[in-house]
């Protein structure tokens, strides 16, 4: 067998991430009495996406990202908010969504069997391992590695060094990372130099910079790479 041990990221690779992103919004917006207009939500995605990168390139901290991104947002709509406590509703809102994305779970049924499967995600804790949870896909992976408690994030080489540390008769050369993000998750497994399966679903161009070993725009494909 050409894999042993696979790795999963879970936003936009198990779980609808958008779908719950923007449910989570609604009901923050809702609570607030506020409207969640489509060019509010664009901004904040925005506003969100530069932290999270920032973040992953270690140029702030995880708090930083949920604290301010609300305060933000509503800076640039002239009005003042408790952005730190509209971020601990928002991730309470968050956490309540679970939806999983295309065929996931039945996918990581098939591969229980035969792979040692693991999580690996930069992200709140709290939030996803309730996710995962509700989802029922925690019960199906030997380990969850949430970059708040490992104290390193992806796509960073000692994440990635702790993960491997807690992986039993790890062997680098048969473990697989599979994530959306050319950035963390990509980056990530070329920096810790195992094999990268990129799930593209939107069919991005690749970045120079970051090579993917394979690429697919389905989860359900990922038996092609596995079967090779």
């Amino acid at each position: 067998m050409k894999f042993k041990t696979l790795l999963f990221d879970v936003d936009d690779t198990l779980l609808d991430f958008q779908l719950t992103e923007k449910k989570a919004l609604h009901a923050l917006f809702q609570e607030e009495n506020l409207t969640l207009t489509d060019e509010i939500q664009a901004t904040y995605k925005k506003i969100n996406s530069q932290l999270w990168q920032d973040f992953e390139q270690g140029k702030i901290d995880k708090k930083t990202v949920t604290d301010t991104r609300f305060s933000l947002l509503f800076d640039q709509l002239n009005k003042k908010v408790d952005g730190k406590k509209m971020g601990e509703q928002y991730r309470d809102h968050l956490a309540q969504g679970h939806d999983l994305l295309g065929n996931s779970r039945k996918i990581i049924e098939r591969l229980k069997p035969d792979y040692e499967l693991y999580i690996v995600t930069n992200g709140v804790a709290k939030t996803q391992y309730q996710r995962l949870n509700d989802s029922k896909m925690s019960l199906f992976f030997n380990d969850i590695f949430v970059s708040e408690e490992v104290g390193y994030q992806k796509p960073m080489k000692e994440y990635f060094d702790y993960v491997f540390e807690r992986i039993p008769g790890f062997e680098r050369e048969k473990t697989l990372i599979i994530g959306d993000s050319l950035a963390s998750d990509i980056k990530g497994g070329n920096l810790a130099n195992i094999q990268t399966l990129w799930l593209n679903p939107s069919k991005q161009p690749v970045e120079p910079t970051v090579q993917p070993t394979y690429e697919i725009n389905r989860l359900d494909d990922i038996f092609n790479v596995l079967e090779q």
